[in-house]
C-alpha cells in the first residue's frame, strides 16, 4: 500500500521535471550552468528539538567527503538541529589544531586550513565535535593537539554515541572512507 500523495510530493515531482529540462547540451556555449538552478527538495528546518549526528572515518585532505560532511553537519545546525559530528579511526586526525606547513596555522597547500576553520565556527555556532582517543593516538597525534572544544572520547564510545543518537531520532549522516 503506497502513501497518499502530498502538496510537497507534487512540488518535489514537479522540480524534478524542471531540473531534468535544464541537463545542457554539449553543444550549449561555455559558461553554461552545468549545474542547473533548480533546487529539488524544499529548505527543510528542525522542527522541535530534532538532531542531526554525523559520524566520519575518512581524512578531509584526502576525501572530499569527509569535509563536506562538517559542512553538511554545520548546515544542519544552522537549520535548527542539535547537530554533532564524531570522528573515529584515521578520521579522527581532522580535528587535531597544529596542521600547517611551515609552521601551525600556515596552509602548505590550498584549502589545508579548511577543516580546521569550519570546525571552530561548527563549534563555535554550538556543535558538538567528539574524537575517538584511540584514532589520534593510532595516527601520532595527542589530546594536547586537539581543535579548542572537540572533546576526546573512549574508544567504546563510537558506537554508544551511534546508539544514543540514534534512539533521539537523529538524522545520521555516516560517511567511511579507506
Amino acid at each position: 500500500m503506497s502513501a497518499p500523495t502530498t502538496d510537497i510530493d507534487q512540488a518535489i515531482e514537479a522540480n524534478i521535471a524542471k531540473s531534468l529540462g535544464e541537463i545542457p547540451h554539449p553543444a550549449l556555449p561555455k559558461g553554461t550552468n552545468i549545474y542547473g538552478s533548480t533546487k529539488i527538495f524544499p529548505d527543510y528546518k528542525a522542527e522541535g528539538g530534532e538532531t542531526y549526528f554525523t559520524l566520519v572515518h575518512g581524512i578531509a585532505h584526502e576525501s572530499s567527503v569527509s569535509f563536506v560532511a562538517v559542512l553538511q553537519a554545520t548546515r544542519a545546525l544552522r537549520k535548527g538541529f542539535d547537530s554533532a559530528i564524531y570522528f573515529y579511526g584515521p578520521g579522527a586526525i581532522n580535528a587535531i589544531a597544529n596542521r600547517g606547513f611551515p609552521t601551525t596555522g600556515d596552509s602548505g597547500f590550498p584549502g589545508e586550513q579548511n577543516i580546521n576553520d569550519s570546525l571552530a565556527t561548527f563549534i563555535k555556532e554550538g556543535g558538538k565535535v567528539f574524537c575517538c582517543r584511540f584514532g589520534l593516538a593510532l595516527h601520532g597525534a595527542r589530546e594536547e593537539d586537539l581543535i579548542e572544544g572537540v572533546i576526546p572520547a573512549h574508544p567504546l564510545d563510537v558506537q554508544d554515541a551511534l546508539i544514543h543518537y540514534a534512539r533521539k531520532g537523529a538524522i545520521i549522516n555516516s560517511t567511511y572512507q579507506v
